[in-house]
């Protein structure tokens, strides 16, 4: 494979993540699902659908869209009965 394909791969790579809510527990669950695909297991494809599940479920938690700073602030005053 050439540099630009990995670079371009690893850029992906690290703006999805970015977005995950838990990247480092995506980032090991995936790995569990890579080595569980090579090891040979007793039932086949029992755990490898779970880790799958487990992967895709982690993947699919995204952090809320909230900008940096602080957030709103809500007015909760109630309203005066004279106006």
């Amino acid at each position: 494979m050439s540099d630009e394909v990995k670079a371009a791969g690893r850029t992906l790579l690290t703006r999805f993540a970015s977005r995950l809510k838990f990247p480092q527990l995506f980032t090991v669950a995936l790995i569990l699902f890579v080595l569980d695909l090579i090891v040979p297991d007793l039932i086949p494809f029992a755990d490898e659908i779970l880790l799958g599940l487990a992967t895709l479920l982690l993947g699919s938690m995204k952090e809320d869209a909230v900008p940096p700073g602080k957030p709103p602030v809500k007015d909760i005053t109630p309203e005066e009965e004279g106006r």
